[in-house]
């Protein structure tokens, strides 16, 4: 496997988890604004967790 920086990482999480959320809140017919305002803030949050917590270390666990 290769090595992939874990800020590339949490980025593609964060930019798929934006991608489901507003689309299945537009699907949804929520407001256009607003699911595109909250899916970007939760993605936010997505990137910040993937980057800090989401490494896969080797080592003893």
């Amino acid at each position: 496997m290769p090595s992939i920086d874990q800020g590339v990482q949490a980025g593609i999480w964060a930019v798929v988890f934006f991608l489901v959320m507003w689309l299945g809140a537009l699907a949804l017919e929520f407001s256009g604004g607003t699911s595109f305002i909250v899916s970007l803030l939760v993605a936010g949050a997505i990137f910040l967790l993937v980057r800090t917590r989401g490494g896969d270390y080797p080592g003893p666990h």
